[in-house]
């Protein structure tokens, strides 16, 4: 939302209310007002809900240069875990950030150093891929010691990367300082902005910097254009038929299928036409353990795979129903999850299963991925081809769901009869009520409900089950966030 003053001296609020129409937004506000919120609150609450992923930014350098001190001072909390000797951050760790009423999201990386082995060899490529997902990069130097080698070396993988960059001269505590930070103009990454992450001084001054490069919001990846081919990611363990799979929808060997787990390494984009369309599927490297713990061409395969699932539309995560649901499996799915796409689960090698090891399969899939019940399930054969034809309209289904808009007046219905049925307990002597609410967004559908307390979890889990019933979105993960209307008096002056 956007504040316009007018010549009268009142605000003309321009606000973008994407999927709600004129009058449906007009009556959705009538009814916040007489429910006392304040409209920039409902609005704010809308649009934090409703747009797609917030813009990311890397915080990458070499060891022990303040990354996480800065990081801290960023997000306006302790919480990036900070210690005086290099190494403490490994993975990539993302926060979500806000300055001058811009929201997004900053990584912090462990210490980047080149010719490393072993596990500093893991965090160094965490922060090259890092670098790679991030709209905008902040480079953190540190001024008193000045450009090293390995500094010069971050500059070139940036330069590479082609991402723009704000180049931080940390730990210039005073004047004094300054004439060091002036000496970073060598690296040429234009102006450096000297800094104390630790006691704040000048990170203002970065941060304005910061908000000229990055995007308001980055654009959406989905397909190659409109009405373009859909994207389907297959993703699973090593060695579960992904590739098999993606050989038996295309009709020919596209590409390299070894009994041997981890034979594809890189994902392989294939158009094929299946069920009348044309989609794109992406053939990707099995995901072997966390991340963290990989080393080499894993490794690397892994978070290639991680970068097709943000870019896909679906998910098929594929499971081998000949062997017990693992912890890895589960891991999978929730990846797909978070990242918020929509997801069919296949079990594949179907063709190999005897009575009892259906039986025992069913029970796993109750007690082992109940979280997903919502996803729909094809039970398949890629060596044989056996069910390969319910594969298009479970991704189809899935699709349709996360796509799936309910209309505010329908929605606020359906919360009524739901809280007068079904209301929320009554903790320490109050009972929260649901107020109202709207759908924000879709792909993957978001729900921002306004109330007159603190939601429980578990009502929020009660709430998203009734939305699925009565609305369907199968195959689609759902948010659903809470506004808490403040107390009257409550807000600043």
């Amino acid at each position: 939302m956007n504040d316009h003053i007018q010549p009268d001296g009142s605000a003309e609020h321009e606000y973008e209310h994407g999927a709600l129409g004129d009058a449906e937004y007009a009556e959705f506000m009538e009814l916040a007002a007489e429910e006392g919120f304040d409209i920039e609150d409902v609005e704010g609450a809308i649009e934090a809900a409703g747009h797609g992923p917030l813009p990311v930014l890397a915080v990458v350098g070499r060891p022990n240069v303040g990354k996480s001190t800065l990081v801290n001072r960023m997000i306006g909390r302790r919480e990036a875990v900070v210690e005086d000797r290099p190494g403490v951050t490994r993975d990539r760790v993302t926060y979500e950030a806000e300055w001058a009423g811009r929201r997004f999201k900053v990584v912090d990386t462990g210490g980047w150093e080149q010719d490393v082995l072993g596990i500093d060899a893991s965090v160094a490529a965490q922060a090259e891929y890092a670098i790679e997902a991030a709209d905008a990069v902040v480079f953190v130097v540190d001024a008193k010691v000045g450009a090293t080698d390995t500094d010069e070396a971050v500059v070139r993988l940036l330069r590479k990367a082609g991402k723009p960059v704000v180049l931080c001269a940390n730990k210039v505590d005073g004047p004094s300082g300054e004439a060091d930070a002036a000496y970073l103009w060598n690296l040429g990454l234009g102006e450096p902005h000297p800094v104390s992450a630790l006691h704040g001084r000048g990170t203002g001054d970065m941060l304005d910097a910061v908000l000229e490069v990055l995007p308001d919001a980055p654009e959406q990846s989905f397909g190659t254009a409109i009405g373009g081919p859909r994207r389907v990611a297959l993703i699973g363990r090593p060695n579960v038929g992904k590739s098999s799979l993606l050989n038996k929808v295309a009709g020919e060997e596209r590409v390299v299928v070894n009994e041997l787990a981890g034979t594809t390494r890189d994902p392989v984009d294939e158009l094929i036409e299946l069920g009348g369309k044309t989609w794109k599927f992406v053939d990707t490297a099995g995901i072997r353990k966390r991340v963290h713990l990989q080393q080499g061409a894993d490794y690397y395969a892994s978070l290639r795979t991680a970068a097709a699932v943000e870019k896909a539309e679906v998910a098929v995560v594929l499971i081998d129903a000949s062997e017990s649901i693992s912890v890895q499996d589960q891991r999978i799915i929730t990846m797909a999850v978070e990242a918020g796409r929509a997801m069919v689960i296949a079990f594949n090698k179907w063709d190999t299963l005897d009575e009892e090891r259906r039986y025992y399969l069913e029970r796993e899939i109750e007690t082992e991925l109940g979280q997903v019940a919502w996803a729909p399930r094809v039970n398949v054969s890629a060596r044989t081809g056996r069910h390969m034809e319910k594969l298009v309209p479970a991704i189809e289904t899935a699709l349709a769901g996360w796509e799936t808009r309910v209309p505010t007046g329908r929605l606020n219905a359906f919360l009524g009869e739901l809280v007068s049925a079904h209301p929320h307990p009554v903790r320490g002597g109050k009972q929260p009520r649901i107020l109202f609410g709207t759908q924000a967004g879709t792909k993957p559908p978001r729900f921002v409900l306004f109330a007159s307390g603190f939601i429980e979890a578990g009502y929020r889990r009660f709430i998203e089950r009734r939305l699925r019933e009565e609305f369907g979105f199968e195959g689609t993960p759902i948010h659903i966030s809470v506004r808490v209307r403040e107390k009257r008096g409550a807000k600043k002056k």
